[in-house]
C-alpha cells in the first residue's frame, strides 16, 4: 500500500470547523510535505481550484501548479500529483510546464486530470464550462495533446477544441514515454475516457463492496479496450484515529455536525453538475470527497484492519487526509502504518507454516 495526502492548500477540511490550525500558506505547504517525506508517506495531491471548495470562497487558498513546481524544489523523494482542468487551460503550455516540473524534480511530477464541476468558479475565472458529456470531449483531445507534445519531435493536432501546428517541445518529461495520467470518474463517459487516455484510476471514499466492484468494473473495461492494465487503484479517505473507539467517534460527531456555512457553496455544482454513482447528504459534504465512507475511524488496529480490507479489495494507493494536518499524519504514520505491515508479515507467515 502506498500512502499519499492531500497537500493542505485551503486552511482545512472540514467544512464544519471553522478552525484547523492548519493556514493556507506555502510554508505550512511545505513543512507538512518536507516531514511526510521522513514519516513514510508517496504522494501529495495537489488539488487545484480557485476558489476555496472548503472554507469558503471569500476564504485564502493555494493555486495548484505555482504550489506544485515550489514543492519540487524542496523535496526529493515525493511524488507530486498536481490536479489540471482542461477548461482553464492551453494543453500545449500544460505539456511545457509539466515537462519542467518533471525536471525540477527528477522525475517526481504526475497530473490528475479533472474534467471540472464547479460552474460558479468558471464564470468567476473565465474558464470553459459546458455540458457534462462535453467536458469529457475535451478532456480527451487535451490529454491527446499532453502525450503528442511529450512524445513527438514535431507535433500536429486538429480536432474540436484544439489545434496544434508543428510545435516543438524541449526536453521533454524525465518520466517515459511521459508522467503518469491518473483520473476520476464515475459516470459512463467518464469511465470511458478514463480507460482509453489514462494510466490509473483514483475513487472518491467508498465501503470496501463498494470499492470493490469499482475495481473489478475498471479492470474488466480496460481489458476490453486492449489496453495495459492500470497502474493503480487509489481512493481518497479521511482519517480519525485515535486511542479509544469512543474518542474517536466523538470527534467523528463533532465534524458533521452539519452547520450550513459558505464552506457549502459549491454543494449544489458538485451534485447537479456531477454524474454521482451514490446519491451525497450534506453530512457527508462535511468532509470532502466522501471521505467518512472508508470508516477510517478508531484506533490505529481498527484502522490498519480497514485498511487491509482494502488492499485485499484492490487498492494499492490512499490519498489521505487529516485535520489537524500534521499532528494527524504523523499520529497515522506512527502507528497505523506498522501495524498494517506487521499484520501482513503475520498472516504470511501463517500462510508459510
Amino acid at each position: 500500500m502506498r500512502y499519499g495526502f492531500w497537500l493542505p492548500i485551503f486552511g482545512g477540511w472540514l467544512r464544519n470547523v471553522e478552525e484547523e490550525n492548519m493556514p493556507a500558506t506555502f510554508e505550512y505547504a511545505k513543512t507538512v510535505a518536507q516531514k511526510a517525506e521522513q514519516w513514510g508517506y508517496s504522494t501529495t495531491l495537489v488539488a487545484e481550484l480557485y476558489l476555496n471548495d472548503i472554507k469558503g470562497p471569500e476564504h485564502d487558498s493555494l493555486e495548484a501548479w505555482s504550489t506544485a513546481a515550489a514543492l519540487a524544489a524542496v523535496t526529493e523523494k515525493l511524488e507530486i500529483l498536481a490536479a489540471v482542468r482542461p477548461g482553464f487551460h492551453n494543453p500545449a503550455v500544460i505539456a511545457k510546464m509539466a515537462a519542467n516540473i518533471d525536471h525540477i524534480s527528477n522525475g517526481r511530477f504526475t497530473l490528475n486530470i479533472v474534467s471540472a464541476w464547479w460552474e460558479e468558479e468558471a464564470r468567476q475565472y473565465g474558464g470553459i464550462f459546458t455540458e457534462h458529456d462535453e467536458r469529457y470531449d475535451r478532456t480527451e483531445e487535451f490529454v491527446q495533446v499532453l502525450k503528442g507534445m511529450w512524445t513527438n519531435d514535431i507535433f500536429h493536432f486538429q480536432g474540436k477544441f484544439y489545434e496544434i501546428k508543428g510545435a516543438h517541445l524541449a526536453p521533454k518529461p524525465v518520466q517515459k514515454p511521459h508522467p503518469v495520467l491518473y483520473a476520476g470518474g464515475e459516470s459512463e463517459r467518464g469511465k470511458q475516457a478514463i480507460v482509453e487516455h489514462c494510466d490509473a484510476y483514483v475513487m472518491h471514499g467508498g465501503t470496501v463492496e463498494e470499492i470493490a466492484r469499482k475495481i473489478a468494473d475498471m479492470k474488466q473495461r480496460r481489458e476490453q479496450a486492449r489496453k495495459e492494465p492500470f497502474r493503480s487503484f487509489g481512493m481518497a479517505a479521511f482519517v480519525i484515529c485515535r486511542d479509544s473507539e469512543e474518542e474517536a467517534q466523538a470527534e467523528l460527531q463533532r465534524i458533521t455536525n452539519v452547520k450550513l456555512s459558505s464552506g457549502y457553496a459549491g454543494y449544489q455544482d458538485f451534485i447537479s453538475k456531477s454524474q454521482l454513482e451514490l446519491q451525497l447528504q450534506l453530512q457527508d459534504y462535511s468532509v470532502s470527497n466522501r471521505g467518512l465512507r472508508p470508516n477510517f475511524v478508531g484506533t490505529p488496529e481498527q484502522i490498519a484492519d480497514r485498511i487491509l480490507a482494502y488492499e485485499e479489495a484492490g487498492v494499492d494507493f490512499l490519498l489521505l487526509q487529516f485535520s489537524p494536518q500534521l499532528e494527524e499524519m504523523e499520529r497515522f504514520a506512527k502507528r497505523v502504518m506498522p501495524l498494517v505491515e506487521q499484520r501482513k508479515l503475520a498472516a504470511k507467515a501463517g500462510e508459510i507454516r
